[in-house]
């Protein structure tokens, strides 16, 4: 499928945050995580990842900050459920082999359905995952979408939160 979103990347990455697939105005406007609702630039900036709360349209200082962004799948939809289950297992191999050449020293996969269908794992939990992805640190958050009622903004921040202590150097 065409990729309309490229991907946010840098050298050295601490952490590559990999969303589910462009939403519609993400894939209007060209910026990750656009929708006002969406709680991702709130959750950076609680998790300890940004000094402030960022908007979309200043995604562009985030390599410089270690971190990048990506999705599973590069289709734009209204919402995730529209998604094949092939569009999501073929995202999971893109997904690896894009980790092998960037070597950020962990990837955070946002969405704990898409996940667990893309990666063949029904009973992976949000966390750190056992295994690495293509050598690096393998972490599962919730969607930060607006949509995405289960996990309020207080729970998700620490889980944030644990995932920048988990990826400072050593």
């Amino acid at each position: 499928m065409e990729q309309v979103l490229a991907d946010l990347t840098g050298p050295d990455l601490r952490v590559l945050f990999c969303g589910i697939n462009p939403g519609t105005l993400s894939g209007e406007l060209g910026l990750h995580f656009a929708r006002t609702g969406n709680r991702f630039w709130k959750l950076l900036h609680a998790g300890g990842f940004t000094e402030s709360v960022l908007l979309p349209a200043e995604q562009h200082v985030l390599p410089g900050l270690g971190i990048g962004i990506t999705n599973l799948v590069g289709r734009v939809t209204a919402a995730a459920s529209e998604l094949g289950v092939d569009e999501l297992r073929d995202g999971a191999t893109r997904l690896e082999a894009k980790v092998g050449t960037l070597r950020p020293r962990c990837v955070a996969v946002l969405g704990l359905q898409a996940y667990r269908t893309a990666f063949l794992r029904p009973e992976a939990a949000i966390g750190r995952q056992p295994e690495l992805l293509g050598g690096a640190l393998l972490w599962l958050l919730p969607n930060p979408s607006g949509l995405q009622a289960h996990y309020q903004l207080p729970e998700m921040s620490e889980m944030f939160r644990s995932l920048l202590v988990a990826t400072e150097a050593p």
